[in-house]
C-alpha cells in the first residue's frame, strides 16, 4: 500500500552488549512482523578493564568498540546498552493505580530512602508499571530499577568517543529475558528459564507469557576454567579464549581442567535454580536454556544435562531469523549464543521506551 511509504520507521538502534571480556553488537531489522539479522559483531577486550563491572581500563574497551564499529560496516550511530552488577537495583515496588509517570517518579522520591540504598543524587532510576498486584489489594506492582550514575556515565562517554549516541540504557538479564520473550517459541504453561553463562555472572532469567518475571546475576563465570587453562599451558588469556571458540585446544583439557569447571559450574547453577524456586514459588524447571561463552564447549549441553538430570538446550537467538545474504558465509553459528543480550538490545529499535 502507499500508506506504508509515509509511515514512520521505528529508530532502529544497534544491540551493544559490553561485557567483560567482549563487546558484542547486533543489528536487526522488522519487517511484517518478522525479524532479519542484518549485521552483528564480536571483539574482545584485550587485559582485565573491568573491576566488578566497572570500567577501569577505558583504553581497552574503546579499542574493542573501534573495532566493533568497523565490522558492523553501518553508518547507524544509535546504540542500545545494558548494565549489571552489584549497583544495579531491580526492585518490585507497589503503588496506587492510574498513576501518571510524573506522580509515579513524585512517590518514589518521597519514598526513596526506604526503595533505594544509595543517595538519589548519585543514581539514574527508571521505573514501569508491570501489571496489578496479585498480593496486594487495590496495587499495581512497579518494577523499579536504579543504577549509580558512574557506571552509566562512563559507557556514554566511552560511547561518544567512538561516534555512538546511547539512546536506551538496560538492564543486561531483563535485556536476556526480551530475547527469550522474542525469540524463543514456547508454549510451556510454566514459562523458560533461560541462564546467560558469562565471564564473571551467571545471569538467569524466567519469561512466562512473554513476559520477564525473574531475574538475578550469581557471581561465577567462564573465567574460572580460562584462568586454570591459562596457568595450564602457560599462554595469554586472549589465546585461550581463541581456541575454546574454535574447539582447538590441547586435547588433555577436558581431563585436566574441565572436570573441576563443570562440577562447579553444575553446583552454582543448581543453587540458582533453587535461589529461583524459592524466591518465586515456581517449579523447579525441567527445561532450561543456557546462552553465553560456555556454549563454546562443544559438549557443555550434554554434560551439564547429564550432571543437572534436566533438558538444556542451546539458545541461539537467530534461528527463526532471516538472515542477510552478506553474512551467510560468516562465523555466526559460532557467535550466535554469545549475543543474545546484544540481540535483546537490538529488538528495543521496535518497542516503546521512557524519554
Amino acid at each position: 500500500m502507499l500508506t506504508n511509504l509515509f509511515r514512520k520507521k521505528a529508530q532502529q538502534m544497534i544491540g551493544l552488549d559490553i561485557g567483560s571480556r567482549f563487546v558484542k553488537a547486533v543489528l536487526l531489522e522488522k519487517t511484517n512482523g518478522k525479524f532479519s539479522l542484518q549485521a552483528f559483531a564480536c571483539e574482545p577486550i584485550i587485559g582485565n578493564a573491568f573491576a566488578e563491572r566497572e570500567i577501569k581500563d577505558f583504553e581497552a574497551v574503546s579499542h574493542a568498540l573501534k573495532k566493533v564499529k568497523a565490522s558492523l560496516k553501518t553508518k547507524n550511530k544509535h546504540v542500545a546498552i545494558a548494565v549489571s552488577g552489584s549497583t544495579v537495583l531491580n526492585k518490585i515496588v507497589y503503588m496506587d493505580p492510574g498513576l501518571s509517570d510524573y506522580e509515579l517518579e513524585s512517590q518514589i522520591e518521597l519514598e526513596a530512602d526506604s526503595l533505594i540504598p544509595y543517595p538519589l543524587e548519585e543514581v539514574y532510576i527508571d521505573f514501569e508499571e508491570v501489571a496489578d498486584s496479585t498480593t496486594t489489594a487495590n496495587k499495581v506492582e512497579v518494577l523499579l530499577s536504579a543504577v549509580h550514575k558512574d557506571i552509566v556515565d562512563r559507557r556514554i562517554t566511552l560511547l561518544g568517543e567512538v561516534g555512538y549516541e546511547a539512546k536506551i540504557v538496560d538492564v543486561e538479564s531483563y535485556s536476556l529475558g526480551s530475547a527469550v520473550a522474542n525469540f524463543y517459541a514456547s508454549d510451556d504453561k510454566d514459562g523458560i528459564c533461560c541462564l546467560n553463562i558469562g565471564a564473571t555472572y551467571l545471569q538467569l532469567c524466567w519469561v512466562k507469557d512473554g513476559k520477564v518475571h525473574y531475574t538475578k546475576d550469581h557471581s561465577f563465570g567462564m573465567d574460572a576454567l580460562v584462568q586454570d587453562l591459562v596457568l595450564l599451558y602457560n599462554q595469554e588469556r586472549s589465546h585461550i579464549e581463541k581456541q575454546l571458540q574454535t574447539n582447538s585446544l590441547p586435547d588433555n583439557w577436558k581431563l585436566d581442567s574441565y572436570p573441576v569447571f563443570l562440577a562447579n559450574l553444575q553446583q552454582n547453577i543448581n543453587r540458582a535454580l533453587q535461589v529461583f524456586v524459592s524466591a518465586t514459588g515456581a517449579k523447579r524447571p525441567t527445561k532450561l536454556l543456557i546462552c553465553g561463552g560456555a556454549c563454546h564447549v562443544a559438549t557443555v549441553t550434554e554434560d551439564l544435562a547429564n550432571e543437572l538430570a534436566i533438558d538444556i538446550e542451546m539458545f541461539n537467538p537467530f534461528a527463526d531469523m532471516t538472515i542477510s545474504d552478506t553474512l551467510q558465509n560468516s562465523e555466526l553459528s559460532t557467535f550466535a549464543p554469545q549475543l543474545a543480550i546484544a540481540a535483546g538490545l537490538a529488538c528495543r529499535s521496535f518497542s516503546p521506551w521512557h524519554i
